[in-house]
């Protein structure tokens, strides 16, 4: 067992996953409360990647993740699926409350383990790898012959489980329920209310609700640049607008080829129809994993995490009818696989209100997870329009063939509806033939832009692809039905597209071979006016501003932002996104991009003879692979390094050239800023004296990045020439930030920013503790400074977001006096490929 101690977690059983919250007894509920342990689980991920990378000569024969039943369950079935049996003694697995009973350390289901079946050859390399990783692991047990489990318990010298495997995982008996459907029956005249309400007003309360509307605040406190391998998240464009349909990552540091994976939910649909919602769903992960160069439908795989509250009249009917429709037709008439899930059947709370009983219950929901292999990154298409491509149209592809269907739409919420007719997928040729489409524009570059329809329906789409592109567009409903709100407010399954008006011709064509003909209407174009308009013939039906829209699309986050974070950098923000002028981000460079300055000494020096750079890190540091894969590009042998190897003596830095205290969340940042890792450099004495002696040579350097950066701002006194570097503190924000920022390289003897005075380029952050805070103001001129932030109009940025943490003169990077050693916040080696810059 590696990871976490055993704890009392996830023993109220059927309280935890199939009981509504509040039904069932207090101490059980108690028992089923999770606590997350991040860091644990970053340390078991590194003791697994380092024997994964060992490939062949990995001492890990198999391993299994701890859930539901905890080792209970885990370690049996790891046994099983071997064809063993297994013996294991209670008292070796890690615990951290004594008084749990045999039953509790055997069943319990704490977080962040793993149970792995290890090479007994190979024990001594696992267990060495555990120790530098700084991660708990126990020997509990080997496998024997004979097929059977047995638990000892050293303790009362008792097996508290001694039995056949056959027997407990075995055939169970089958589950019985009894169900009964229910017909959802809604107000008969819902959509002709509907129909009536006055656009303008529709537009406003769709564009306001959450589901609609802006997410950035949800979005920018996530880091979505680690790994250095993101080449698709949700912000797009020049101005970072949080519209993508498709995560996309790269598959190493140097191809084109990645994964996808996009999401699909229609929940508000299975109030009239749980399955048409089903089916929704796993359309909308579809339509939206589309938009990244995956090939033939059937490379796609789907995840289908289901959620009900059964024992409500009709959930159980209806989640096992939307089950049906999902798992034993669609996906099947699609030649697609759902070989992965998971369930949370209590979505259901009840409570007792003095004498009053009150309950909410959720609505059956499935959220579909679609993965897939891409085959070239690089032609992602995301819902930015377009405005270098010459003469452009939209067209709307409208897999619901004119219905129009209004049932659990945005619209419908906001008038406090639910509608009579559910959007469905009636024919899934339709959306098989659309996917393989939308495939082949990709294959043959004819796409500028695509966002599916969902959310909003058509009006959100245009408009989400309007705020993308800053660009105004004029919408033209002749082709489309006379019912105007439910043309822009139905959220049939779809998308839209821009191409180039010159290959409208062969755009059509691929979509008529795919019998698509009479689902493409040519919908849009784009204007230089500023303005959304919504026209049908001759009759302007709508008119606003692209400004106002977009600030009244984004007032939902800037509201809730307000309340969490420091309202004052909410402010600013949302005074930012107002601005009708704001160019984006624009790079200036002064120096050429495609120059690579490494390729003659790489190409000419042997491994053995390349100058070594240690990537060191810490415990939680996890962007040490970048950082390699960066300086391994640029002609360096990239060492990892981790800071056990320095105290316990494996690892001297007087072997390296060079150093790279990497970025990530040392110690959790319970310490502060880096206070960790600084304080594990000067109260140990190996590695202060490693460290002193290597801040002490002319010959080598020294790189901090983030939370490396926050590390050697705390060791200044130990470098020369860095006394006026400053400390860094929370944001002033409040808020872990996570953005793609625009820095400015200042004139600096910084070894890493030579002859790249006055550029701008647009570099990721990721940190919480990024504010500097100097000791001495009159010096700062001192300090050296050689990366500021900067706005979109190329000023020292003062106000948020542009300066993310509220630095001084937005500072983002220093150095010593001879610029052998630097530090900044940015991260750079995340963008070292322009394949990984979000724009």
């Amino acid at each position: 067992v590696i990871g976490g101690p055993a704890m009392l977690i996830g023993l109220g059983g059927g309280a935890a996953s199939s009981m509504a919250s509040g039904e069932s007894d207090e101490t059980l509920d108690f028992s089923s409360v999770q606590r997350g342990n991040p860091e644990m689980q970053r340390r078991c991920q590194e003791v697994l990647d380092r024997c994964i990378a060992l490939g062949d000569k990995s001492p890990v024969l198999s391993m299994h993740d701890v859930g539901a039943g905890g080792l209970s369950n885990a370690l049996p079935e790891l046994v099983h699926d071997a064809g063993r049996g297994g013996q294991f003694e209670l008292r070796n697995i890690p615990n951290a409350d004594p008084s749990l009973s045999p039953m509790q350390i055997w069943c319990n289901e704490a977080q962040e383990r793993y149970v792995l079946a290890v090479d007994t050859a190979r024990l001594d390399q696992f267990i060495s790898i555990c120790e530098r990783e700084r991660c708990e692991y126990a020997m509990v047990g080997e496998t024997t012959e004979e097929r059977v489990l047995e638990v000892a318990d050293k303790n009362t010298g008792l097996k508290p489980v001694d039995l056949p495997l056959s027997v407990l995982l075995g055939k169970p008996p089958r589950m019985h329920r009894n169900a009964e459907r229910h017909t959802p029956q809604p107000a008969a005249d819902e959509e002709e209310r509907l129909a009536d309400v006055q656009l303008e007003d529709a537009v406003q309360r769709v564009l306001q609700l959450p589901a609609v509307a802006c997410k950035n605040f949800l979005i920018t406190i996530g880091d979505r640049s680690i790994s250095g391998q993101v080449v698709r998240d949700q912000m797009v464009g020049p101005w970072q607008v949080p519209v993508a349909d498709v995560a996309v990552t790269a598959a190493d540091y140097e191809g084109f080829s990645g994964e996808a994976m996009a999401m699909g939910e229609r929940t508000p649909v299975a109030m009239v129809n749980a399955e048409a919602s089903g089916r929704m769903a796993l359309a909308e992960s579809l339509t939206n994993i589309a938009a990244s160069y995956v090939g033939d439908l059937s490379s796609v795989s789907l995840s289908a995490n289901w959620m009900a509250a059964c024992g409500h009249p009709g959930e159980d009917a209806a989640l096992f009818d939307t089950v049906r429709a999902v798992g034993l037709e669609l996906a099947p008439a699609l030649g697609i696989a759902i070989p992965v899930g998971k369930d949370s059947l209590s979505m259901k709370t009840a409570w007792q209100d003095g004498a009053e009983s009150r309950e909410v219950t959720s609505p059956l929901s499935l959220i579909v997870t679609a993965f897939a292999p891409v085959k070239d990154i690089r032609k992602t298409v995301t819902p930015q329009l377009r405005m270098d491509a010459g003469d452009t149209e939209l067209l709307l592809i409208d897999l619901g063939l004119g219905q129009n269907r209004l049932a659990g739409s945005a619209l419908a919420q906001v008038y406090n509806c639910t509608g009579n007719t559910a959007p469905d997928i009636d024919n899934p040729e339709l959306l098989k033939s659309f996917f393989n489409a939308i495939q082949e524009l990709l294959s043959r570059d004819l796409l500028l832009a695509y966002h599916d329809r969902s959310d909003g329906g058509l009006f959100a789409t245009l408009a989400e692809m309007a705020f993308a592109g800053n660009v105004g567009i004029d919408i033209q409903l002749n082709s489309l039905a006379t019912n105007t709100n439910a043309v822009l407010f139905a959220e049939e399954a779809g998308a839209v597209l821009q191409i180039r008006s010159r290959q409208y011709a062969d755009v059509m064509a691929v979509f008529e071979m795919a019998g698509l003909g009479d689902a493409m209407h040519a919908i849009a174009s784009v204007n230089l006016t500023g303005e959304i308009s919504v026209n049908r013939r001759e009759q302007v039906l709508f008119s606003e501003p692209l400004h106002e829209l977009k600030s009244l699309w984004w007032s939902t986050s800037w509201q809730m932002a307000r309340m969490r974070d420091n309202p004052e950098c909410a402010d600013q923000e949302y005074e930012a996104i107002a601005q009708a002028d704001d160019p984006g981000i624009r790079p200036q460079l002064t120096f050429d991009p495609h120059q690579n300055v490494a390729e003659k000494v790489v190409s000419a020096t042997p491994l053995d003879k390349k100058p070594k750079v240690a990537i060191l890190r810490e415990q939680g540091v996890n962007g040490q692979l970048e950082m390699a894969a960066a300086f391994a590009a640029a002609g360096f042998e990239s060492i990892d390094v981790h800071m056990s190897d320095i105290i316990n003596g494996h690892v001297s830095l007087a072997e390296f050239q060079g150093m790279v205290a990497c970025g990530g969340f040392s110690y959790g940042d319970v310490l502060g800023a880096g206070g960790g890792w600084a304080a594990t450099i000067r109260n140990n004495s190996r590695a202060f004296d490693e460290f002193s002696a290597f801040f002490q040579r002319g010959d080598v350097f020294g790189l901090g990045v983030c939370n490396g950066c926050q590390m050697m701002s705390r060791l200044n006194d130990m470098i020369p020439g860095a006394a006026y570097w400053p400390s860094f503190e929370r944001n002033l924000s409040e808020q872990f930030e996570a953005r793609v920022t625009l820095v400015e390289v200042f004139k600096s003897e910084s070894v890493f920013l030579t002859n790249m005075q006055g550029s701008r380029l647009p570099v990721p952050i990721a940190h919480g503790e990024g504010r500097c805070e100097f000791p001495d103001d009159d010096k700062v001129a001192d300090a050296n400074v050689v990366l500021a932030f900067v706005d979109n109009a190329g000023e020292l940025a003062q106000k948020y977001p542009s300066n993310p943490n509220g630095s001084p003169y937005g500072v983002a990077g220093l150095t010593s006096d001879d610029g052998r050693f630097t530090i900044m916040m940015p991260h750079p080696e995340r963008v070292f490929r322009s394949v990984t810059n979000s724009w």
